[in-house]
């Protein structure tokens, strides 16, 4: 079994200490910042599998810290904090974070998150295992093996939360996807955010991907369609 790294950003002593000892108990290697400028000088060298972040922390907050984070990396990142707002909520997940954890929470409530995304993020068998792994679609390759995306062979920098609805709608062209199935898909049965973290998600790929053709159902949900 692949042996974990999870980089925590969390200024409060007792919670770091507690967190990091439920995840070294599942086998996982925890690296702890107890500040955002700290994590921030970091990045360059550090290439855990997960981070999880605090969103007030000293010196620079969770939402400047994920912004650095997903320009030089693809890595999934958990918001915790004790502001428990849907605006918050959606900001995060706009801005690319891949779950939102309000304070105070039970330990095991974020292992259970923790191993949802690592398992979603770099196991290849997905929840809807599909026997083609590699598709190519309107120009662009698709492989949910290596969780990479070509235009031509230019590598596109994708979020988590972004990969994996690709991967949905492109492993089953003209489909049609509620949100409501799409939020069990990419976020879990267990989000309780608002639907509109799928607009986003959506609003972004189309940016990324132009000419992938993501067809808004009115009222529903959305599907691909290949020209």
């Amino acid at each position: 079994m692949e042996k974990y790294t999870v980089n925590l950003v969390e200024d409060e002593k007792n919670l770091a200490e507690i967190i990091k000892a439920y995840m070294t108990r599942e086998g996982w290697e925890v690296q702890h910042f107890p500040d955002g400028q700290e994590a921030y000088d970091a990045i360059d060298e550090s290439k855990p599998h997960l981070w999880v972040l605090d969103i007030m922390l000293p010196n620079m907050d969770g939402y400047q810290l994920l912004k650095a984070i997903k320009t030089k990396q693809d890595t999934p990142v958990i918001f915790i904090s004790a502001r428990d707002k849907d605006l918050d909520r959606v900001l995060g997940l706009e801005l690319g974070s891949d779950d939102y954890l309000a304070k105070p929470f039970l330990p095991e409530e974020l292992i259970i998150r923790v191993k949802r995304i690592l398992s979603r993020a770099y196991n290849s068998s997905s929840p809807q295992q599909q026997e083609e792994k590699r598709v190519e679609v309107n120009g662009y390759s698709i492989d949910a093996n290596t969780r990479n995306i070509y235009d031509g062979s230019q590598l596109l920098e994708m979020t988590t939360k972004e990969l994996d609805l690709i991967i949905l709608l492109t492993s089953n062209i003209g489909k049609a996807f509620s949100r409501e199935e799409i939020i069990d898909y990419v976020w879990g049965s267990d989000y309780y955010g608002s639907e509109r973290a799928v607009d986003d998600v959506v609003r972004r790929i189309r940016k990324k991907l132009p000419r992938l053709h993501v067809e808004t159902l009115y009222g529903f949900g959305y599907r691909v369609l290949s020209s």
